[in-house]
């Protein structure tokens, strides 16, 4: 049993090619039945179409208001009958509205270490702050900023020489990882949300985070 899941992108979408990467060895026990762009040039809409897979198009710009924008959206990924919802750099703050029609079903992944440095220009962020380790968040979906409960985090060390452009590199490599095997986890394991953490039948948490990688 395959779970259909729609895909949400802004830009190249290269976590949505590691999500069909996934399925399509095995790993990934799901099906990718749209990919829907708010941007008609996104290049990930090019690379989903040369997979044969369903596509749609529908720009924000061209709206009056986001509630317009969002409710043709809800109704490409109803008629796809989607199940679960993956952002995969889809540039566009969801309403609560949008997210109470897939409750707990709407899955990202963001270039830090949750709670620390949401929002835009993460990799940047943490480089100002001067951290030692920085990472990925896999996390659900909530009415706020990149704050929903977190599913899993992979810890990318910081290096001396770092720029913006070389620890981004670093960290999607750990995200086009993260990303199925988190979706995989919520997919085929049991868990529930206490609070703010979402914890897997088995007891762990979502403190958990894979360990530091770095070069040589």
């Amino acid at each position: 049993m395959t779970t259909p899941i729609a895909v949400l992108l802004s830009g190249r979408g290269s976590n949505f090619l590691a999500l069909h990467r996934a399925i399509e060895s095995g790993d990934l026990p799901a099906r990718i039945v749209l990919v829907l762009s708010n941007r008609e040039n996104a290049p990930g809409i090019a690379a989903a179409e040369d997979l044969g897979l369903p596509t749609a198009v529908l720009p924000h710009k061209l709206e009056p208001d986001r509630a317009s924008h969002e409710a043709k959206v809800l109704a490409a990924l109803r008629t796809s009958r989607a199940q679960w919802v993956c952002l995969a750099g889809y540039m566009r703050i969801l309403s609560s509205d949008f997210v109470d029609a897939f409750p707990r079903r709407i899955l990202n992944v963001h270039p830090s270490l949750l709670p620390s440095f949401p929002g835009v220009d993460a990799q940047r962020q943490a480089l100002e702050h001067g951290v030692r380790v920085s990472g990925c968040t896999v996390h659900l979906v909530d009415g706020g900023l990149d704050s929903g409960p977190i599913v899993e985090q992979r810890v990318v060390q910081v290096l001396s020489d770092d720029t913006t452009d070389s620890l981004s590199a670093r960290i999607l490599e750990q995200e086009h990882r993260a990303y199925p095997s988190a979706l995989g986890r919520l997919l085929t394991e049991p868990w529930h949300v206490v609070g703010r953490a979402l914890v897997f039948a088995n007891g762990e948490g979502s403190a958990s985070a894979k360990k530091p990688t770095s070069r040589g």
